[in-house]
């Protein structure tokens, strides 16, 4: 590893104190770089890089490691290690509607779930909370007692530490009531396993898996979907869901003008010819 890259990652670990995985990923990248052409990455010229990084057909793969190696020439300019820096250009990628289930499609699965157990009792109110509220699997396994109030929920283990406060439908609390008034521990946390610990990523992607047959994530982004669907503001959406940047959320449109589409397509005279 050569001297430069030890100081940018060093940087990254020390100054900015990124999170673990987000160093792993910098060094990974850039190290297999240096690794693959037996060159310190400060003296490869562009032609060079984009060569190595032409191998990767993936473009959002291709897009993270530009992504690394700007960052690392960004760093090493603004260092002095070099006298001037030319940004490399992400490559293009099309944007994918994202995977969304609609409302009856969720609610019809809900049927099939036994709810005469503790168990049954808390996937009901998870995958209804998870539709309800929109919550990332991560905010929403950290969550206590103490953060559902009357019918808000007070996200304080959100993505980048933001705070933020969420509606939760009254059908989804009522299932969460149940849910807790025959759980058989005495925890703060809401979701838990049957051992009576949180409950782990992996144990709520089974769960969302066995009734749905998608990750939790999909429930996420159903939830945005049937709001940009029934009208709401991009805005509003994007603070429901605690998105930094309106730019994220603006992904919903498509399905909003996709929806328009499919509407003029099957009501208009003039496109059914």
């Amino acid at each position: 590893m050569s001297n430069e890259l030890e100081a940018f990652l060093e940087y990254i670990t020390v100054t900015k104190a990124l999170s673990k995985k987000s160093i792993e990923a910098y060094s990974s990248d850039l190290k297999s770089i240096e690794n693959e052409t037996s060159t310190p990455l400060i003296k490869l010229d562009t032609q060079k890089i984009l060569l190595y990084l032409s191998t990767y057909e993936n473009k959002r793969t291709l897009n993270r490691k530009l992504s690394s190696v700007n960052s690392f020439f960004e760093f090493c300019y603004k260092s002095d290690f070099l006298q001037e820096h030319s940004k490399l250009k992400s490559a293009k990628i099309p944007k994918l509607l994202p995977k969304f289930l609609t409302y009856n499609q969720i609610m019809d699965a809900l049927e099939s779930i036994d709810r005469t157990s503790w168990i049954g009792l808390r996937d009901y109110a998870l995958i209804l909370f998870l539709y309800a509220t929109g919550t990332r699997i991560s905010e929403c396994l950290e969550l206590s007692r103490d953060d559902i109030k009357d019918n808000w929920l007070f996200i304080r283990h959100a993505k980048g530490d933001k705070e933020r406060v969420v509606p939760i439908a009254k059908i989804a609390k009522i299932a969460i009531d149940d849910y807790l008034l025959e759980f058989m521990y005495e925890r703060e946390n809401i979701w838990c396993n049957y051992m009576g610990n949180k409950l782990s990523r992996i144990s709520a992607y089974k769960i969302t898996q066995k009734y749905l047959g998608v990750s939790p994530h999909v429930l996420r982004h159903s939830y945005a979907t049937s709001l940009i669907l029934g009208g709401a503001d991009l805005r509003v959406v994007q603070e429901l869901l605690g998105h930094a940047s309106l730019l994220t959320t603006q992904v919903y449109t498509h399905i909003q003008k996709q929806d328009l589409k499919l509407t003029v397509e099957s009501c208009h005279p003039m496109a059914k010819g």
